[in-house]
């Protein structure tokens, strides 16, 4: 099955009104006003303030959560703080068990584990968590818990009281019955703080906490690095709070005061200054990986040790934990791949596999490179001993996975999720009829031209343009991710100098030249693609290359094209 061309759009250049961006680079200009940055919101987008954070009792239930805990210090209740297995889930925990901690509170930490027991309160973690150790009076739940309502119920029942900490949206039937839901999805209409992932919705906790009552020793800003990975391995909106955060995040995180954090830095051969990628690619997943790997302990213990020693430690078995992954994904997308081959049609507009033996906690990745290698919605299934399979979801523009579920409910057992992303549980002997029904939504509600897939190209520029100058004024506009990407540049009528030199994993070291200017790129993974025929039009983006001491800037291709003439 071969890969879709995409339709490159190129993105209209704004005029820019006489003294808008006073001060401010012409070209970051321009991108900011492509990006709906007003003239006002310039200097706060390039340079935001930690003292422009919002009062964080504008969050709904905040007085309440608040309230009950100081409830907890004063009486000296057991508390346990309950989070996902992700790195939201897992820094989550570790910020609200240290500003507890900080306060005297007697708190243990819980993550379920993804394989027996599954996300969020369920039965099987629940029965875990209330015997592992001292039975909770109080009961947090962070990055879970809004949905949760019958749990919830129970756990009440049983005179255990519950604060929900979380930004996952309400179910049909509302928020659960417990003594706050510190949630924003939970305000009336679209309020501040949509935006957040958990941890910035804790963040905000501990500084309603600390605005209610000071706390000696503890300074709020030394986990504003947790706060900043959290948010962007979450792939949350970059934007107001969460902008301010990441910026300021990131910055602490070369310095960072979490041995953890450090050790994991220098397993990941991570060095300042640090950018969003760093933390993407190179962090976040082997805090993952313990979660997909069912050793979610393993990464809270490595975030909350305080001693260098078993910090490198328990990163040393992060990475490890990250290899394992590494090379079950890879087994399985081979895997996914034959399969694909040899058994599915490739006017198929749905990719839908399942398999014996691949394991729940990666088929979601695999999902999501199959869905970008071939640009189509995907479910990848991890079928157990019993033929149940738990299906992880990844979709393109325009399908919404919710309510391709929610058209063949009657073939799940269990769905649910967001447009983009989803899980399901299906037998395995429904797979076959939830591939065709998948398939007909698709068909029967998006229009084929809907599902090309298309590139959004902020700037045509040459090659003459690209210089240290032009990368020091691009850099300002970083952190990217969701909500501020990454910027995405062409040149056209490109030529090779010389014919491509393939490196390790198919990466392909490319020099080029358009007109009188030289340039060298990096394209990755395409060393076994059919390059067209020059002269070509190069999508790019840049960034800051070190190397022995010299930097340099260097250019990332992510697509290329036969050269088109301009309209």
């Amino acid at each position: 099955m071969s890969q879709k061309q995409s339709q490159w759009i190129l993105a209209e250049i704004p005029d820019v009104p006489p003294g808008v961006g006073a001060g401010i680079p012409a070209i970051l200009v321009k991108m900011m006003l492509q990006r709906g940055v007003n003239d006002a919101e310039m200097q706060r987008f390039l340079k935001p303030r930690l003292m422009d954070l919002k009062d964080p009792f504008l969050l709904p239930d905040m007085a309440a959560a608040v309230s009950r805990i100081f409830r907890a210090v004063d009486t000296g209740e057991e508390v346990c703080v309950y989070g996902d297995y992700d790195v939201d889930g897992i820094t989550s925990v570790t910020l609200m068990m240290a500003i507890l901690n900080a306060y005297g509170v007697s708190v243990r930490g819980f993550i379920p584990r993804r394989g027996p027991e599954g996300y969020g309160l369920n039965d099987a973690a629940l029965k875990r968590c209330m015997t592992e150790g001292v039975r909770p009076d109080l009961l947090i739940t962070v990055d879970c818990g809004t949905a949760s309502l019958d749990e919830i119920a129970a756990l009440k029942a049983d005179g255990v009281e519950v604060i929900v900490v979380d930004h996952h949206e309400l179910p049909p039937r509302g928020k659960p019955d417990c003594v706050a839901v510190v949630n924003p999805k939970c305000a009336e209409g679209e309020g501040d703080f949509q935006y957040l992932c958990a941890a910035g919705v804790v963040f905000k906790l501990a500084h309603a906490l600390l605005k209610e009552r000071s706390c000696d020793g503890f300074d709020l800003k030394d986990y504003l690095d947790l706060v900043a990975l959290a948010t962007l391995s979450d792939i949350v909106p970059l934007v107001e709070e969460n902008r301010l955060i990441v910026k300021h995040g990131l910055k602490r995180m070369e310095t960072t005061r979490c041995p953890g954090l450090r050790a994991l830095m220098d397993v990941a051969q991570v060095k300042g200054p640090l950018t969003s990628a760093d933390v993407g690619f190179r962090i976040g997943p082997r805090i993952n990986a313990a979660g997909r790997m069912d050793r979610p302990e393993d990464a809270l213990a490595a975030l909350m040790t305080t001693d260098p020693g078993e910090a490198q430690a328990l990163a040393d078995q992060l990475d490890t934990h990250n290899k394992d992954r590494q090379g079950q994904e890879a087994r399985i997308n081979k895997e996914a791949l034959d399969c694909l081959e040899k058994e599915c049609d490739p006017a198929d507009p749905v990719i839908v596999l399942g398999s014996r033996g691949w394991n729940p906690g990666v088929v979601g990745i695999v999902a999501s490179r199959m869905m970008r290698r071939f640009h189509k919605p995907t479910f990848i299934i991890a079928i157990d001993e019993h033929g149940m399979g738990k299906g992880s979801g990844r979709s393109i523009g325009g399908v919404s996975l919710m309510d391709a579920i929610n058209a063949n409910r009657e073939l799940l057992e269990a769905g649910g999720g967001h447009a983009m992303a989803a899980g399901v549980s299906v037998h395995e002997d429904k797979i076959d009829d939830f591939r065709r029904g998948f398939a007909e939504y698709v068909m029967e509600n998006v229009s084929e031209g809907d599902r090309v897939p298309r590139l959004h190209i902020d700037a045509d520029i040459s090659f003459s343009e690209l210089s240290l100058e032009f990368l020091k004024s691009y850099e300002l506009l970083q952190p990217f991710g969701s909500a501020n990407p990454e910027p995405l540049f062409m040149s056209r009528e490109v030529y090779l100098t010389e014919s491509p030199r393939e490196l390790k994993n198919h990466h392909l070291k490319l020099s080029m030249k358009q007109y009188d200017c030289w340039q060298d790129a990096m394209f990755f993974g395409a060393g076994e693609r059919e390059l067209p025929a020059q002269p070509w039009d190069i999508a790019f983006t840049i960034n800051r290359n070190v190397f022995r001491g010299r930097t340099s800037l260097q250019v990332v291709i992510q697509d290329v094209r036969a050269h088109q003439k301009e309209e």
